[in-house]
């Protein structure tokens, strides 16, 4: 694990030292060098690793070997539009990309949880910088700011819960964790204390209600910040939530029946408000809200089946989210906007960019044999043997989203062309390359799904 993580610094050194001519190939190829050879040695040791600094098992290990995937991919997305700025500007975007994917990678395999707590911290500061220097749009400093002190808040009473659990425990291990059900005393409100120990999760992931930064962020975010963001950011809070789940004591649905509300209401209302969305990004923004909410009611229910679905479905949301985030920016560059109306028309300019669009689509939908129609599966299994009204009210869920996800390809592909558009410049390998290793893991996983199940 040692070299991985000294194999992701070296790339540091590549950025600095890198001729400007070759400064994207270098670290790209490194990039992919580095991420084939973690996530081999991922598989190696079959998700199962443990050191005084490094912990990886069956929950941490899929969420880390998706991060060192992504760390490429975000590398081919910038190209285009990074190319044309000065070269120290591109060296710091490098930088703090490949920064950023690092304390992610290490908040995903610390062996501590106040290490987590402060790697789960640190990746506001990149994310932060990439989002209010890069940012296209006016508003990218109050998307800064709205990310900054959602997270921040949130994080109080989660610092506080590790500090007293650790002066009454003497230990933050994760693996020791695992045997604290029995040992646990019982205290009043025990659905309050998990939501208050929870809220730097739930802010993450999010929960609806807060999850009003996740949308400006994602808009005003660059291509990588919005890669980063749907696929493995938003997973640091599932993986806190599942992480913490043993310290905290067993509480019953009946005592978080109220989150579990909120959750079901966001899966349904973020779907319809999907519905309503003009901005292309903004919608795939608000179809990952309505996603990660459906991962918050499975992990309430607190089943087997249910923390298997709720991993599947984070997992499987990682690499299509971000496969989307790369289709509306290629559409993005070559329009200048992300209006969808203005978007229309690409099936007859663009053939086989609509080939990889209805792919994808199929995936977000979760049209079987997919792994995300695999995730879904598991968590209205587990919803059903809780509350069949629930499994009634949920399912909804399902044609909500196939009426957006309908709607976003029916609004960018069909149509006449618009008139105002006198040059569409066909898709580049780059671009091909990008989305096949996007669908490339999706597929495979198909085949042996069992590798990420909880």
């Amino acid at each position: 694990m040692l070299m991985i993580i000294l194999a992701w610094v070296s790339i540091f050194f590549t950025i600095i030292l890198a001729p400007p001519k070759h400064l994207w190939t270098l670290v790209t190829a490194q990039g992919f060098f580095v991420m084939f050879m973690a996530v081999i040695w991922f598989f190696i040791q079959d998700f199962t690793f443990m050191t005084p600094f490094f912990f990886i098992d069956k929950i941490s290990g899929p969420l880390a070997a998706l991060t060192c995937w992504l760390f490429p991919l975000t590398m081919l997305a910038s190209q285009s539009k990074m190319y044309l700025e000065p070269i120290n500007r591109q060296r710091s975007y490098i930088a703090n990309s490949t920064f950023l994917q690092l304390t992610t990678l290490l908040a995903f395999t610390s062996s501590d949880l106040m290490m987590f707590f402060i790697f789960f911290e640190a990746t506001l500061i990149p994310t932060m910088i990439i989002i209010t220097r890069w940012g296209a749009q006016e508003r990218r400093l109050e998307a800064g700011m709205y990310l900054a002190f959602y997270t921040m808040l949130g994080a109080v009473p989660l610092l506080i819960w590790l500090i007293k659990f650790y002066t009454d425990h003497g230990y933050l291990f994760p693996i020791l964790t695992q045997t604290l059900s029995t040992t646990q005393e019982i205290s009043n409100y025990q659905g309050l204390f998990w939501t208050i120990c929870n809220t730097a999760f739930l802010v993450k992931l999010p929960m609806y209600c807060l999850h009003l930064w996740l949308p400006m962020a994602h808009v005003e975010a660059p291509i990588a910040g919005s890669m980063v963001l749907a696929g493995t950011l938003l997973k640091l809070g599932g993986y806190g939530i599942l992480r913490t789940a043993p310290m905290l004591q067993d509480s019953t649905l009946n005592q978080t029946l109220f989150i579990m509300l909120i959750a079901i209401l966001g899966i349904l209302a973020t779907a319809l408000l999907c519905l309503r969305q003009t901005d292309l990004k903004s919608l795939i923004a608000m179809s990952s809200v309505s996603h990660m909410n459906l991962v918050i009611a499975a992990v309430l229910i607190s089943t087997q089946w249910s923390y298997s679905g709720a991993m599947v479905t984070m997992i499987a949301h990682g690499l299509t989210s971000s496969a989307l985030f790369c289709l509306a920016n290629t559409a993005y560059e070559r329009t200048n906007s992300r209006t969808m109306i203005l978007l229309r028309g690409a099936l007859i300019i663009l053939p086989l960019a609509s080939a990889w669009w209805l792919l994808i689509i199929l995936f977000n939908m979760a049209a079987p044999p997919s792994i995300n129609f695999m995730g879904e599966l598991f968590i209205l299994t587990a919803v059903f043997s809780w509350s069949p009204l629930t499994f009634l009210i949920i399912a909804m869920n399902l044609i909500f989203t196939t009426a957006y996800t309908i709607f976003m390809f029916w609004s960018t592909q069909r149509g006449p062309m618009p008139t105002h558009l006198k040059t569409l410049y066909p898709f580049q390998t780059r671009e091909h390359i990008l989305l096949y290793l996007h669908i490339m893991p999706t597929l495979l996983l198909m085949l042996k799904p069992e590798l990420i199940f909880f």
